[in-house]
């Protein structure tokens, strides 16, 4: 005879059995799961990372499943066989939400891969190139976050001030810095904070990249410390929410960013640094803080009729556009992105070189492919733009060699930029390419 408490052991035992049989069976079926995703993203060309991207440590995994929660993206992470897998790497845009949300720190941020190498300045761990008196700090060193790179700039400063000298003095300025970016304006408040003779240029507009981000896009995930400002935690930011914001703390600081001012050249003397720019000023300082980002200037087609007012490099207010013919050339994510916002009030053709779109983000890809099939986008496959006219531009199919004649009103190139290579090697600053490169860990951050 069984004792009334051997039956309620045995009832436990079976109960927690049957638990860890469902716990198991959920397991494996999430796992298989993110395999079968794993090899779709493979055969969409989704796996490769293309920017600053998470790596993972499976020994210190614990399949918590924090990252897969706090990435913004969708199906960039999994868990497979128990550990969290990088499936849709394409997808990944740097937001580091991963990074910071592994409570066992088992995720680092690497830009490159063992077979695709990215060019980098070198920096030491103050953000100084081999160039004295020189600094390099946010994208152009790889961290394209904002958070880090607001973090970057303010660091960046405080080094500097750690290394100024009495030398230089009759220079223009303690601090010139190069771009109006986060980095940038980062740099901007913690120099004046710090009670610098500083100037920021930049060749553009205050935001930098942001700035030409669609009106809708979402561009920080976690909350970042500005200089002379303090906690600012906007978790789901517009890109003019985050630049009115920026905005409002320049003035209040009564800081000016000289902005559509190009740097031409950076020379380094026995006096300091020579500055000169687009208009022919030259500009003397102690030192020079690169915040710029990587894509430099944009890649143009170098085709006829490029240099027509109607052509653009980024598109800025998508909802003033309206009833136009345009033609928007590139099969990126931010091709796509503002070919899908000018749709819906204009008539669009997208000219992509390639067979095929490759490494867009899912929702992206999934959005495009309904534009093609509901002919809200004309998509021209394994096209290339041979002239840009007044008032039509000339396409060629690269397979058939026909030539199409296209009505247009405006154009926009996505075509990538140029990372400022031969700037940088002619102030005197040594680049190399970085395969695998971990930018920021958990044993060294924003180095």
């Amino acid at each position: 005879m069984f004792t009334e408490e051997v039956i309620i052991y045995g009832l436990v035992f079976i109960f927690c059995i049957v638990i860890i049989y469902f716990y198991l069976r959920k397991l494996r079926v999430r796992s298989k799961i993110t395999e079968a995703k794993i090899v779709k993203a493979k055969a969409d060309g989704m796996h490769e990372p293309v920017s600053l991207h998470p790596v993972i440590n499976p020994d210190n995994c614990i399949q918590s499943g924090a990252c897969v929660t706090a990435c913004p993206e969708h199906d960039v992470i999994g868990i497979k066989d128990g550990i969290a897998t990088i499936v849709n790497a394409s997808s990944c845009i740097g937001h580091g939400a991963c990074f910071h949300a592994c409570p066992v720190q088992a995720i680092s941020l690497v830009i490159g891969t063992e077979k695709r190498g990215v060019d980098l300045p070198h920096v030491n761990q103050n953000f100084e190139t081999n160039v004295p008196g020189l600094f390099i700090a946010g994208e152009l060193g790889g961290m394209g976050l904002i958070k880090n790179s607001v973090e970057q700039g303010k660091q960046a400063v405080e080094n500097i001030i750690k290394a100024k000298s009495s030398n230089h003095q009759t220079a223009d300025y303690d601090l010139v810095i190069v771009g109006a970016g986060p980095t940038g304006i980062s740099a901007s408040l913690a120099s004046k904070k710090h009670g610098l003779k500083f100037l920021t240029l930049d060749q553009n507009t205050v935001g930098g990249t942001v700035y030409s981000f669609p009106r809708s896009k979402i561009v920080m995930t976690a909350p970042m410390d500005l200089p002379l400002f303090g906690k600012i935690k906007l978790f789901e930011t517009s890109k003019d929410q985050l630049i009115d914001l920026w905005g409002n703390v320049l003035s209040s600081n009564d800081i000016v960013i000289r902005e559509n001012t190009k740097v031409e050249s950076i020379e380094k003397k026995s006096d300091g640094f020579y500055i000169k720019v687009s208009d022919g000023t030259v500009f003397t300082s102690s030192h020079v803080l690169l915040a710029i980002g990587r894509r430099g200037s944009p890649r143009k087609l170098n085709v006829q009729g490029e240099e027509r007012e109607k052509v653009a490099y980024r598109l800025l207010e998508p909802e003033l556009i309206e009833g136009k013919n345009i033609l928007v050339v590139g099969g990126g994510d931010s091709a796509i992105e503002s070919a899908l916002l000018l749709a819906d009030q204009n008539t669009v053709t997208l000219s992509y070189r390639s067979a095929t779109f490759n490494r867009l983000k899912v929702k992206n890809n999934q959005k495009i492919q309904e534009a093609i099939q509901s002919g809200l986008v004309d998509v021209r496959f394994n096209s290339n733009v041979l002239s840009i006219n007044s008032s039509d531009v000339e396409i060629e199919d690269s397979n058939s060699k026909v030539v199409d004649k296209i009505k247009n009103d405006q154009v926009y190139i996505f075509a990538g930029g140029e990372l400022p290579t031969q700037f940088l090697e002619k102030i005197g600053v040594e680049i190399t390419k970085r395969f695998g490169h971990t930018l920021l860990s958990h044993q060294k951050k924003g180095g």
